[in-house]
Parts: C-alpha cells; sequence; structure tokens
C-alpha cells in the first residue's frame, strides 16, 4: 500500500507556487519539496492542517491511498 502525495495538483489548481506556499505555511522550501514529490515518511497534522487552510481544499485533495496490488496488475 501507498500513500500518495497530489500536493502538485491542488497547487497547479489554486495557482500557488512552492515559496508563497512555504511562505504562507511557515515551512521550508525543502520540506515541502520533499512532501510534493512523495518523499515524505510522515506529515504532521498540524502541517497537512495548515497547507488545507492555505489551499483551502481536504486532506483527501492532497493524500491519496493507492493500492500497490492494483498499480502491479495494471503494469501487466
Amino acid at each position: 500500500m501507498s500513500i500518495v502525495v497530489n500536493l502538485d495538483v491542488m497547487m497547479a489548481k489554486r495557482k500557488m507556487s512552492m515559496t508563497e506556499l512555504s511562505h504562507k505555511v511557515d515551512i521550508t522550501m525543502a520540506n515541502l519539496s520533499i512532501l510534493k514529490n512523495n518523499k515524505a515518511k510522515a506529515v504532521r497534522f498540524s502541517t497537512l492542517e495548515a497547507i488545507c487552510k492555505t489551499l483551502d481544499c481536504q486532506p483527501g485533495d492532497i493524500l491519496e491511498y493507492v493500492n500497490d496490488e492494483d498499480n502491479k496488475k495494471k503494469d501487466l
């Protein structure tokens, strides 16, 4: 099982740059990049809350569960 971060999709929908989101959420560009590029192992609820508030979205708009078995079937 995998959790996919669709932060880039929501940022594009809201026409917000990483720099702008970084400043509004008070998160470093490096940490935001790790999250955006699906490299994060965890995310604090306070960070997720700040991102959702800034982007006016729900956590489910950013985080998506993807079943690895479904992905393997698609690759065949």
